[in-house]
């Protein structure tokens, strides 16, 4: 395990190191690992840090303004409000590893843009080593690793927390003073909801996806699943009142793992499964059936895509 007294001192000195007297910004998405990055750069840098949240409508419910609040303290905070470019980009999009490659080149693109607003070189990242491992050996791209563009407009990328696993980067979370809603939150995968829809990505789509994974996250809170979601993996025929419907498929998945490289889906009791299912789709008339997804990786990735 990490030793965080060391590893802190150590991932500060290196950030001062790399950025000198240059302005930096940090891609915060409100995880842990991008929060605790932007914790070791405002440490190590200060004013010199302009932490970006870019809202790309795939995020989950009460995001953007949960991000507001916890990271009020940084004065410098911008959030970019770019749902309607990243939908935008994404129209027509199937293939799984291309949607993780355009929302990469837009994130990066989004960063460009307030990088030269603030007069930054260098941008601080919260790539852990699962991403690198997992994007180096063509399991699925990461968007701050395998899926980022050939050209990238900044003199340096900073990634303190690159050597970790997600259980070491809660640890220096704790020892960072940072609020347990921040360390110990649930994983989110960067590339949002756009990896929980099998298929192109839709709003309409989106919507049902960002309301189904609101309620996994309440209903399964008591079981502390490593992560727990749902995901819209495609249409089929039900009823509701005295009409067929065409509806969506929500799949149901929670997970118990130590740092997502392994991975074992949780035994729920039947009561939760129906609890689930039943506000999925009485909260929603576009969906026409919940299952449960109940295998483990391998052989199956956690995320859809």
């Amino acid at each position: 395990m990490v030793n965080t007294d060391s590893f802190i001192e150590e991932a500060t000195e290196e950030i001062q190191e790399t950025v000198g007297d240059a302005n930096a910004i940090i891609a915060l998405s409100g995880g842990v690992d991008s929060s605790v990055a932007a914790a070791l750069a405002y440490r190590a840098i200060g004013d010199q840090l302009t932490p970006v949240y870019v809202d790309t409508g795939l995020m989950r419910k009460g995001e953007t303004e949960g991000i507001r609040e916890t990271f009020d303290y940084m004065e410098s905070l911008r959030v970019v409000e770019a749902q309607d470019r990243f939908l935008g980009a994404l129209e027509g999009v199937i293939d799984p590893e291309e949607k993780r490659k355009v929302i990469g080149e837009q994130f990066i693109r989004e960063f460009e843009r307030e990088a030269k607003d603030t007069d930054a070189n260098y941008l601080v990242q919260g790539t852990i080593y699962p991403d690198r491992i997992e994007s180096e050996g063509n399991i699925k791209s990461h968007h701050n690793v395998g899926g980022l563009p050939d050209v990238v407009d900044f003199e340096g990328i900073v990634e303190p927390v690159r050597d970790l696993y997600k259980d070491e980067v809660r640890e220096v979370a704790r020892e960072l003073g940072l609020e347990s809603v921040v360390s110990e939150r649930m994983p989110f995968p960067g590339p949002g909801l756009a990896v929980r829809i099998v298929g192109e990505v839709t709003e309409e789509k989106v919507e049902v996806a960002r309301h189904a994974c609101h309620v996994v996250e309440e209903e399964l809170e008591e079981y502390d699943p490593w992560q727990a979601f749902a995901a819209v993996i495609g249409k089929g025929t039900g009823v509701k009142g005295d009409n067929r419907v065409h509806g969506w498929i929500v799949s149901v998945r929670s997970v118990e793992s130590r740092d997502g490289m392994t991975a074992r889906a949780q035994e729920l009791s039947w009561e939760t499964l129906q609890r689930i299912q039943s506000r999925i789709t009485g909260q929603n008339d576009n969906v026409a059936r919940v299952v449960y997804d109940v295998t483990h990786k391998p052989p199956a990735t956690i995320e859809y895509e």
